[in-house]
């Protein structure tokens, strides 16, 4: 799918309200970095906005709407944060939990040495570059830049790519996104193939709405457009998703719009449908 600039939401709501109208259940999927949580300098205190975490409850117990995480913090991380949602993916997909049941991708479980012996090698490369921080999280790993000195960057950038690939050897590989770079497993898996997962147990027909904020968002944009909606969170730079909002705040406002306009419409065709077909049965 070609990228394009994502058009703010607002134009896109008479086609969601069709769209919404016409499906017996929705299926919202939201990373949380950058998308429910606004971006911290020390991820440990990343946390929802009192508004976000209003909303996320409303869409979590709204009748015809099915809610998930989808982030690239370790499961029992974003699990922790996150109250309101029972199904969560972690670890970019490569770990989920739904209906009480947790699954772990074979090959990622496999590789957790190679990825530990990795995060212990870049701590010591870059541990003389002041700001920077190394997180295991068993299955991936992250070497965090948002407190490095904007000129070291660069060179933290260069050690831990040069680090995976002296050690994965192939087994694992490495990406940049904001203000980090991440390695895992060199398997093809990521957060949009845990939403067509996700998607694959709902209904036929169900409609699906992603959103995040960060490149590793983009594969699941890409897993819903075009017969679901992708929305970035951020500015309007290309991308898979067709629409955009600006920032943390805006998707609460967005989650609030689906818990309750959007809710309603879910569904409704099928009612009226139901009710048409008794009327000319009495």
């Amino acid at each position: 799918m070609s990228e394009t600039r994502p058009r703010p939401i607002d134009e896109h709501l008479p086609r969601l309200r069709r769209e919404l109208d016409l499906v017996s259940e929705l299926l919202v999927c939201l990373d949380f970095d950058g998308t429910l949580a606004p971006i911290v300098d020390d991820p440990d205190e990343a946390s929802l906005t009192p508004a976000t975490e209003a909303a996320v409850e409303s869409l979590a117990s709204a009748t015809n709407v099915s809610t998930a995480i989808v982030s690239g913090r370790r499961l029992a991380d974003v699990r922790s944060r996150v109250d309101a949602v029972s199904t969560c993916a972690g670890n970019h997909g490569l770990e989920l939990v739904r209906d009480g049941s947790r699954l772990v991708h074979p090959v990622a479980r496999e590789r957790t040495e190679l990825v530990e012996r990795t995060c212990r090698a870049l701590e010591t490369a870059v541990d003389p570059i002041a700001g920077c921080r190394v997180e295991n999280k068993r299955l991936t790993g992250t070497v965090h830049v948002r407190s490095v000195p904007s000129a070291a960057r660069p060179v933290v950038r260069r050690l831990a790519h040069d680090v995976v690939d002296r050690i994965g050897g192939g087994d694992l590989e490495s990406s940049t996104g904001k203000r980090v770079i991440e390695f895992a497993p060199a398997i093809s898996w990521g957060k949009g193939d845990a939403v067509s997962l996700l998607e694959s147990v709902h209904p036929e027909g169900t409609f699906v709405v992603y959103v995040g904020d960060d490149v590793t968002d983009e594969s699941a944009f890409r897993a819903v457009e075009p017969d679901g909606l992708g929305v970035r969170v951020g500015d309007d730079r290309p991308s898979a998703a067709s629409c955009r909002v600006r920032s943390p705040s805006a998707v609460a406002s967005l989650l609030g719009w689906l818990a309750t306009v959007g809710d309603g419409l879910v569904g409704e065709s099928g009612d009226r449908s139901t009710r048409e077909i008794a009327s000319k049965t009495e």
